[in-house]
């Protein structure tokens, strides 16, 4: 995927769901991981010609896995002029060691989300941006439909009223496959996980179905994503019509 290519999906997202105004102090969450990479060099590029001008700054929860180093996501902060922060934690610590956690994902991300949020207030920011993509949201979907007995899947935009910050999802028209794309084109610096049960849990069980769903019926995940674009899904904000 080129660069214009991802622009052009953000920007969509961002106009269609009113994600930026003028003023915004953008964080945006690096896990090291090739999607949070992709999202800043979206809003990067975002941020040049947007109308309504915005900061960006970017921000790491470190879990605190010895063998995780972000310097090279330093340098390319550098090399962009983001202000970049590093927050220091034990989670890895707390839920392995301590807690013995056979299912961590979600205090897993309870505890990252606390954590960069409280962060994020501290930098004055008053948004933050996870780099949820199209495919995410699917499959977040379709754990929802199988787990919870309800249609649901997380909002493009979306107000934390206790912590005052406002969630943005720019990346939600971009396919996975895309991402990968981008991380080979611009040989992104990413940090390989090192959460002991990353690829045996229940979302990658998810992405997996949906990859042998739509291997057998070509289009399903798109017209998944269309059923949850136009599902009103309780908190999902307006869509105004993309217009260039």
């Amino acid at each position: 995927m080129k660069l214009q290519q991802l622009l052009s999906y953000t920007r969509k997202a961002v106009d269609e769901y009113q994600m930026i105004q003028e003023g915004d102090h953008i964080a945006v969450g690096i896990s090291g991981g090739k999607d949070s990479l992709t999202l800043l060099y979206a809003l990067h590029g975002l941020q040049r010609f947007y109308p309504q001008r915005f900061e960006l700054s970017a921000v790491t929860v470190d879990l605190g896995y010895e063998e995780c180093d972000f310097t090279a996501v330093t340098e390319l902060c550098q090399e962009l002029g983001v202000p970049y922060h590093i927050v220091k934690t034990d989670i890895a610590h707390i839920l392995f060691d301590e807690r013995k956690e056979p299912n961590p994902c979600s205090l897993c991300a309870k505890m990252r989300k606390g954590a960069l949020n409280q962060e994020v207030k501290k930098m004055g920011c008053n948004k933050v941006a996870y780099a949820h993509h199209k495919d995410d949201i699917v499959e977040t979907m379709l754990l929802s439909l199988f787990f919870e007995g309800r249609f649901y899947s997380f909002s493009p935009k979306s107000y934390l009223d206790r912590m005052e910050l406002t969630v943005i999802r720019p990346m939600m028209f971009v396919d996975e496959a895309d991402v990968i794309g981008f991380q080979h084109k611009f040989e992104l610096p990413v940090v390989r996980s090192r959460c002991p049960i990353d690829g045996f849990t229940k979302r990658q069980y998810a992405k997996d179905l949906i990859r042998e769903l739509n291997r057998d019926n070509p289009g399903v995940k798109q017209r998944m994503f269309t059923a949850i674009l136009n599902g009103n899904i309780q908190g999902w904000p307006p869509r105004v019509p993309h217009v260039r």
